[in-house]
């Protein structure tokens, strides 16, 4: 299994592929003892019953009857003679196993196309018919992904339980991982495009204008990360098994092995897109199926448990033709923005609540400022990324009124979040009546500017003129201000600016504003009217305080553009903590970010993969201790801080 396979050096697994091997053949090595039913003790009469599962079993292309064959052949039969280490393949009578899948693969990296097999072997009938083989099944080893061992009855491929994992970002990348190693019929279902469509949509949006309202910023393979600075920090702990397990298989599938030892480890999206069409080529060759352009619209739910989903292309329409899918379990895996998933939830009467998260502007300085301001004399050999010394960035929090319990709703932090070094500020607006921004940067960093999320945190206190909506009060919240925002804009995506100097002086920017790597334009405005009082006193109480920390952070060239509101999800899908299951309907598992368990790149990707073991053993696939092989998992609850 790729995950194992990484991170074998923590989980004490088999060791993984050579540096340089194709992430497609990476296997996660887990034990059978992990995997499944252990086998009897070698040598043991026990294994006369039951069934043995080869997989990956290859035979050239120029050897086989070909893809309308699905019996045993010849070729086949060397394959499994090779996997027993049974010396002559003739002997090996034919009737003893039978084929359950048969793939083709003629990728370029092989040698030559092969057809790739999975055979079941009969033990009783392979011992009637042939007895010499006894010795080879008596130390015959199970091995995740290529020998499994079944003690009761086969296990035809139709009776593998379904899954659906809604959601391509992290944490629905890390649950199917697991799942299909595991054994699952896994379907992969995005409502955005893979990551090269992506790509244009954004280039689309950042150039022409053009919103995407199903690919852009927020929704397509890799989710809201993939266009960002690929942060891999985290509040869950950096150096715990479950965390470098995540760590190493980024590494494996492209990642610089550098983020594994870097304290501030981050991808940046040119190195993000690369690892993310690796990690869908592995995906498909486990068998999952991935369904980009499918938009989930509503559960199909019986007797208070999840029984499937219904579908519409989202290209189309809403209210175009859709499809009933059936599935065992649905893994609810959809990013903080998808709030059509929110509300199609309430109406299944979904246990969630509001939780806090955090509101504000970002910031931007000419990274040269930045570097002075942090380094000093070493600012000289920053060189846009290149020199000796990196980039350089900031990490800030403030907190005011903590403790005052008389007054909670004054219990406020400030801090920044997600703060691109050499970076540009982009829109993650979903609908053109809204405006949202973010941060991103690529890999080296090199833009002349430094940008980062400026935020206060908001509660159930800030959501009062919005309890009419309920559990999608914060949701609502966050609305206000996008729509705030997008009219102080005038229209277009043009975003509401200020000058540092003046937001401090509740005063509009009139002389020209500094310039701005936003590309679609700024417009000088009152950001100090935004938000609520408290809130903007908040965030100007702090840019002082900042400044007697780093003097020239107050700078006539720093510029605030409005607004930003997702920094994590405004709601929580209440779940059981052992089983992942959501606790009011049988069936769904919230997972990530937009289930409000997670907060960035690595604490999704971590919480998606705990997940998918709990589910993997809930269906009988996986029978070992999750906390033995990975670690224990680390639960937070509210806003996360990077």
């Amino acid at each position: 299994m790729a995950l194992a396979a990484a991170a074998a050096s923590v989980l004490h697994l088999p060791p993984p592929c050579l540096p340089g091997s194709n992430p497609s053949r990476l296997s996660l090595g887990l034990t059978n003892a992990a995997r499944g039913a252990a086998a009897p003790e070698e040598g043991s009469a026990a294994r006369e019953a039951g069934y043995w599962r080869l997989s990956k079993l290859a035979v050239p292309a120029r050897d086989d009857p070909g893809k309308d064959f699905a019996g045993v052949s010849p070729p086949l039969l060397q394959a499994i003679a090779k996997a027993l280490k049974f010396p002559v393949s003739s002997m090996l009578p034919e009737e003893a196993f039978s084929v359950t899948r048969k793939s083709f693969d003629a990728r370029k990296i092989l040698k030559e196309p092969q057809f790739v097999y999975t055979v079941d072997v009969d033990v009783k009938k392979l011992l009637d018919l042939e007895p010499r083989t006894w010795d080879f099944i008596a130390r015959l080893e199970p091995k995740l992904g290529t020998i499994e061992y079944m003690p009761d009855e086969k296990i035809a491929s139709d009776l593998k339980p379904r899954v659906a994992v809604v959601g391509s970002g992290p944490s629905g990348l890390f649950a199917s991982l697991v799942l299909g190693e595991l054994g699952a019929e896994v379907t992969l279902i995005e409502r955005g495009q893979p990551v090269e469509q992506r790509g244009r949509d954004i280039g689309a949006l950042a150039v022409r204008r053009i919103l995407h309202s199903e690919s852009n910023f927020c929704f397509g393979e890799g989710g809201a990360g993939t266009w960002s600075d690929g942060k891999l920090v985290t509040r869950i702990g950096r150096n715990t098994d479950g965390v470098q397990a995540v760590m190493k298989t980024f590494v494996q599938f492209g990642g610089p092995p550098n983020i594994l030892v870097d304290g501030k480890p981050h991808l940046g999206t040119d190195k993000l897109v690369p690892l993310l069409r690796n990690f869908r080529h592995h995906l498909k060759e486990l068998g999952v199926n991935i369904r980009f352009n499918t938009r989930v619209d509503d559960l199909v739910v019986e007797g208070g448990q999840v029984k499937g989903v219904v579908v519409s292309d989202s290209r189309l329409q809403l209210g175009s033709p859709n499809q009933t899918l059936s599935f065992d379990a649905v893994v609810l895996a959809v990013g903080h923005s998808a709030r059509d998933t929110y509300s199609m939830l309430l109406r299944h009467n979904v246990d969630m609540h509001p939780k806090s998260f955090a509101v504000g502007l970002r910031i931007e300085h000419p990274q040269e400022l930045i570097n002075d301001i942090q380094y000093s004399e070493l600012a000289a050999e920053v060189h846009k990324g290149r020199g000796r010394i990196p980039v350089a960035d900031y990490k800030i929090v403030k907190s005011f009124g903590e403790g005052d319990a008389e007054l909670p709703e004054q219990n406020r932090s400030c801090y920044s979040f997600c703060m691109c070094p050499g970076g540009q500020v982009v829109l993650t607006s979903t609908n053109p009546s809204e405006l949202c921004i973010n941060g991103m940067s690529f890999s080296r960093r090199a833009s002349k500017w430094a940008n980062s999320a400026f935020v206060a945190t908001v509660s159930s206190h800030d959501f009062r003129p919005f309890e009419s909506h309920g559990s999608l009060a914060g949701v609502e919240f966050q609305r206000e201000f996008e729509r705030r925002a997008a009219t102080m804009g005038g229209g277009n995506f043009v975003v509401p600016a200020q000058c540092v100097t003046d937001f401090l002086s509740n005063r509009l920017s009139v002389t020209t504003l500094p310039p701005s790597s936003y590309r679609l334009g700024v417009r000088p405005s009152k950001l100090h009217e935004l938000f609520p009082l408290h809130i903007t006193e908040v965030l100007q109480q702090s840019i002082i305080m900042i400044e007697e920390e780093m003097p020239g952070f107050v700078s006539s060239e720093a510029l605030l553009h409005g607004v930003e509101t997702r920094t994590s999800s405004p709601l929580q899908i209440s779940r059981n903590t052992s089983t992942y299951e959501s606790t009011s309907l049988r069936g769904l598992y919230p997972i990530g970010e937009g289930a409000g368990y997670a907060g960035g790149i690595l604490s999704a990707s971590v919480d998606g993969m705990y997940c998918g073991f709990a589910l993997a053993k809930q269906l009988s696939l996986f029978h070992g201790d999750i906390e033995s092989t990975l670690g224990k998992a680390q639960k937070h609850k509210g806003f996360v801080k990077y």
